[in-house]
């Protein structure tokens, strides 16, 4: 339909050509004006009480004058209707066609006047000449021309009457002369027309006058609204509908606060806005989440960016936890929502799983703080063993946070510090323990040459003491025992030197008994012997002795002088004993008595 106006429009529109009437035409305040729309065309329908005269070209005159300076529509037909008051049939018509210019119209018939169903050309205007028999209605139209056919519904039998609810003004039809206006009427009629050129702005408005095309666009988003989110396949789709609902609602923003329309218009504007939020919400959800997953794509270096995906799903769960079951967009939401929040379950797990590695980092560094005060003064073995055992501690809490953890790389970066600490520790504690080991040997093997001295087992005590020394000089400088070390170093090496002497002593005594076994050894032995420390004693055999008497008693000169010689080289064989063991000898014969003495020279 090319009619732009509405119900209240029409009354308007109805107001000011009435009013127009009344200021220019001497009877006009008898006169009414009521608009109407009928396929598609805008029909004016004025009447009068009979007996009061109409100048039909001049009422024609000024109502398409005025309807020019209200509507702006291109092409729009106008049907203009002149009748008595109290009966339907039209006794005049005027039709029109207004242009786009509005500066004048283009008229499409003459003027025509009626008596019942009969065409009377305009100049023949006897308005006295009524018909009260024929009604206005569909079945009885006034043209037999197309254009007055279509005006009204060929299918319809029904009454159509714009003045059905206009008030009755057929006792004026005893009036005979015209009543002057009453200034009042004037007044008004002056009013309208200041008001016409006043508000031309005004009127052309969208929807004060013209056809709401606002309010027709929004009207079919607001009930298309559900099949356009169905239909939505992604969010890119769903912001293509909130920018038709945004630029629906803005266009709704323009329409005045003077238009008849305007309170249409704001509950339209609010449920478009309505929807437009939800809609925003979404794709603010969605942004949200889309970044959230894009981050998720690389792990995590810290806590900070675990945090940060934290907050993009919190930003993508909160504005979907605000659209209610019974919004549209619900059954949109709520799979979208249960991903939201499985995937931050997920990123709450790993913050848990991160806050333990984080707590194991800081007791890593409490232990590690506490190795390096013990280090600093440990001197023991226990306590350099002590310090060890608190580096390997606090490494074996950094060892088992996995790769896949966010502190990874400051676990990385603690363990090479801390290694090397429990190197160094280590390597103390291994070198303070040999030395402690080392030193532990070397007292060990000068307790057991002791042993050795008091059994006078001089070549073992010599081995020993020789040992204790050799290992109490490997005792490094840098060893918490070198001092001690240094102290026993004197004392083994006198007591090595004794037992040397001891044992080239007890050597010689082991080489005298043996020369004097030697010497004393025979088919009958010839002495026994005593060694100590100053002197040897030798006792000649009571059976050697008796053996030589023997044969000096039956043998003759020759057996003397050989058992004389033996004697004498007995003798020498035991000096040459007492000399080679720098003790003196003494020989006594088997009766006790002293036979002979020797006393070393050196």
């Amino acid at each position: 339909m090319e009619v732009g106006v509405i119900e209240e429009d029409l009354e308007f529109i109805a107001q000011i050509l009435q009013e127009q009437l009344r200021a220019e035409i001497p009877s006009g305040e008898y006169f009414q004006v009521k608009c109407a729309v009928k396929k598609d065309q805008l029909m004016i329908l004025t009447q009068h009480p009979q007996g009061v005269s109409a100048d039909t070209e001049n009422i024609f005159g000024l109502l398409e004058e005025g309807l020019r300076s209200l509507l702006n529509h291109h092409g729009q037909h106008v049907e203009i209707f002149l009748r008595i008051a109290g009966v339907k049939l039209p006794y005049a018509k005027h039709s029109l066609v207004l242009k786009a210019s509005q500066a004048k119209a283009e008229e499409v018939g003459e003027f025509e006047v009626s008596f019942e169903n009969e065409r009377v050309k305009p100049e023949v205007q006897e308005e006295e000449k009524l018909d009260h028999s024929s009604p206005f209605t569909a079945s009885d139209a006034l043209m037999d021309d197309q254009s007055s056919t279509d005006i009204l519904d060929e299918s319809e039998e029904q009454s159509f009457d714009p003045m059905a609810d206009a008030p009755d003004l057929s006792y004026y039809t005893t009036l005979q002369s015209r009543r002057p206006s009453k200034p009042i009427v004037l007044g008004i009629v002056v009013a309208a027309i200041a008001i016409l050129g006043g508000t031309a702005y005004l009127l052309t408005r969208p929807c004060v006058m013209s056809e709401c095309k606002e309010i027709q666009t929004a009207e079919g988003l607001d009930k298309s609204w559900q099949r356009l989110i169905q239909t939505a396949k992604s969010e890119s789709e769903l912001t293509t509908v909130q920018q038709q609902l945004g630029k629906a609602t803005t266009a709704l923003k323009t329409i005045p606060s003077w238009s008849r329309r305007y309170r249409e218009a704001e509950i339209l504007a609010t449920n478009l806005s309505r929807h437009s939020e939800t809609i925003n919400k979404i794709i603010k959800a969605s942004g949200a989440a889309s970044l959230a997953t894009q981050e998720s794509q690389t792990p995590a270096n810290s806590a900070e960016e675990l945090k940060a995906r934290q907050n993009l799903w919190r930003q993508a769960i909160a504005p979907l936890e605000t659209i209610n079951t019974n919004n549209e967009l619900y059954g949109w939401v709520q799979p979208r929502l249960a991903i939201y929040r499985a995937k931050l379950r997920i990123v709450n797990q790993q913050l848990q799983v991160e806050d333990k590695w984080l707590k194991k980092i800081t007791a890593a560094k409490n232990v590690a703080n506490v190795a390096m005060k013990q280090e600093a003064t440990a001197k023991t073995l226990p306590e350099l063993q002590k310090v060890q055992s608190t580096w390997q501690v606090a490494i074996n809490a950094l060892t088992i946070i996995p790769k896949t953890s966010s502190v990874y790389s400051e676990v990385q970066k603690l363990l090479t510090e801390y290694r090397p600490k429990l190197v160094a520790a280590r390597d103390r504690t291994t070198k303070l323990q040999l030395a402690a080991k080392t030193y532990q040997q070397a007292i060990e093997n000068a307790e057991q040459a002791k042993r050795y001295e008091k059994q006078n087992q001089w070549q073992a005590a010599v081995t020993y003491w020789n040992q204790a020394l050799k290992i109490v000089k490997q005792v490094k400088e840098d060893s918490l025992y070198y001092t001690q070390a240094q102290t026993l170093i004197q004392p083994y090496s006198t007591s090595l030197k004794q037992a040397q002497a001891k044992l080239q002593v007890a050597n010689s005594l082991q080489q005298t008994q043996t020369d004097l076994e030697k010497t004393c050894s025979g088919e009958v032995r010839v002495c026994n012997y005593t060694i100590n420390e100053r002197e040897i004693i030798v006792w000649i055999t009571p059976e050697y002795e008796q053996a030589l008497n023997s044969s000096l008693n039956q043998g003759t000169q020759n057996t003397v002088a050989n058992i004389t010689n033996y004697r004498q080289s007995l003798q020498q064989a035991l000096d040459i004993i007492s000399d080679n063991a720098n003790l003196a000898v003494i020989v006594f014969d088997a009766q006790g008595s002293q036979i002979h003495g020797h006393i070393p020279t050196r």
